[in-house]
Formats: structure tokens, C-alpha cells, sequence
């Protein structure tokens, strides 16, 4: 089994798993969400990072330990320990932020000192409004930066485009960095398009694509590496060769990391 999609801490397991695996414990799980604007999802209790959670995100915890929480992020199936601290009551979001990144504020005024920084993808529950602003139960956002969760985006590579300027980091999910998986993720997810964390399993969406047959929002892989065509010729991705979101040719991409030792493209995907 791969324990990046499966519900068991090595103590106590979802009871989906019962006759799978031999555990001290099944549980339904109880049902949580992020709290904090950005959380990392690890691979043990205070240990490596894997991916990252959003503020809003849905999280069925299963265990806990040393101030973690073991459990499975509802957004993509995968499993990790993330601080309790981080975690909070579970909750119906009713908005997605939809920008690169915007504030929380404590009051609807431009002028008032920010609660907290959300990055693209996060996810709040509205209460209210006033002027400009959007009331969540976190503080006050402005309305333009918000989008009805029920409204998703049309284009994976126009949502691609908004992380331009944000620095690679391995394991990222947000604004405040993110690697090629992370931005795959994060544009085909808010576009209704089901996508796991990891390119490896992102690999597996979808259907099979022929080298002469590449069209806007089809992903292209390389071993632990994932892109998204733009057209026929040019790609967008999050890589360690600039740090950072580039948009590039795709040829110039594919000589570059098959001379870097990365090998040759290995898939080509349209989910």
C-alpha cells in the first residue's frame, strides 16, 4: 500500500482498511479543518514535509501523538501528521480565495493592520459583508479576491499563470511557494478537475496523449516532474532550474533537463 493514500498511523487505522491491515485500532475518524492559513502535511510526527494544507481545508483525523494529528485531506486523499494546533472544527467553506494571495483583516478598512496572508486555493466560510469586504469567520477579506466555491475556473493554465512570481519550494502548495506538483494541483483543482499531491500519482489521471497531439492544459511528465502545456510548443511549471514559475518552450525545457541528467519526457496526460 502506499502510505501517502492510506489511512493508517501504524497504530490505528480508518476502519475502511478493516481485513487490509492489522492495527490496534479502526476509527470513522473525526472530521476536522485547517485553521491556519498554511499548514505542512509530514511524513511522521514532527518529521519531513510531504505537501502542504490551505486554510479550509477538510482533514478526517485518525490519530493522534506528540502534538500531531494523523489523517487524510479530503481534497486529495493524502495522508500525514499535521500539528493540532493547526486544526480546527470541521466547516462548510463557502468561498475560495482566487487571486495570488490577498490579507485577513479584523475590520472592513483598507487601512486596518492584517490578521493574516491567504494564498490562492484557500478556502472560508462568509458570515457577512460590508463595503468592499467579505465577513468570514477568520476576519474580513476583500470581496474582490473571493470566488463562490460552487464556481469554478475554466482555464488550468490561466490559474497556472497566477503563481508567476512565486518562489519554488519543495512540498509547496501555496502563493508563498510551491513545487511542480503543487502548481499542477493547484490548477487543475480549481478547475472541478480531481488531481492528487504527487506528480508520480498525477500520472495516472486522465488519458494517454500522443508526443504530436499536446493541447492547452495536458500535463507532461519526466521522472518526479510534472508540467502543463500551454499549447503544442510552450509549457508552464514550478522548477528548481529557476526557483521559481516559468512559462518556457517546450523544446528548450526538454533538451535542458534530459542534458541535466532528468531523462525524457515519460508521459504525456489529459486529465
Amino acid at each position: 500500500m502506499d502510505r501517502r493514500l492510506t489511512p493508517f498511523s501504524g497504530q490505528v487505522a480508518h476502519v475502511s482498511l478493516k481485513d487490509m491491515v492489522r492495527a490496534e485500532r479502526f476509527t470513522e475518524g473525526e472530521p476536522a479543518a485547517v485553521a491556519v492559513p498554511l499548514a505542512d502535511l509530514l511524513s511522521s510526527p514532527g518529521g519531513a514535509r510531504d505537501r502542504q494544507l490551505l486554510m479550509g481545508d477538510a482533514f478526517l483525523v485518525i490519530d493522534r501523538c506528540d502534538g500531531h494529528a494523523f489523517g487524510q485531506s479530503a481534497k486529495d486523499g493524502y495522508c500525514g501528521w499535521v500539528a493540532e494546533e493547526a486544526l480546527g472544527p470541521a466547516a462548510q467553506p463557502t468561498h475560495v480565495v482566487a487571486v495570488p494571495a490577498t490579507h485577513l483583516y479584523p475590520e472592513p478598512r483598507v487601512q486596518a493592520r492584517e490578521l493574516a496572508g491567504l494564498s490562492f486555493g484557500a478556502r472560508v466560510v462568509v458570515i457577512g459583508e460590508a463595503r468592499n469586504f467579505l465577513e468570514t469567520t477568520a476576519g474580513w477579506c476583500p470581496a474582490m479576491h473571493l470566488r463562490p466555491v460552487d464556481a469554478p475556473f475554466d482555464d488550468p493554465v490561466e490559474v497556472a499563470r497566477l503563481f508567476f512570481g512565486t518562489p519554488y519550494l519543495w512540498g509547496g502548495n501555496s502563493r508563498a511557494g510551491i513545487d511542480c506538483s503543487g502548481l499542477a494541483q493547484a490548477a487543475l483543482l480549481a478547475c472541478g478537475i480531481d488531481c492528487p499531491g504527487d506528480s508520480d500519482l498525477q500520472q495516472r489521471i486522465g488519458t494517454e496523449v500522443a508526443e504530436g497531439d499536446l493541447r492547452r492544459g495536458d500535463l507532461l511528465f519526466w521522472k518526479g516532474h510534472v508540467a502543463i502545456a500551454v499549447d503544442a510548443e510552450r509549457m508552464i511549471h514550478a522548477t528548481g532550474y529557476v526557483m521559481g514559475v516559468i512559462e518556457e518552450e517546450i523544446a528548450t525545457a526538454v533538451a535542458r533537463i534530459t542534458a541535466e541528467g532528468g531523462g525524457p519526457v515519460v508521459a504525456r496526460r489529459r486529465p
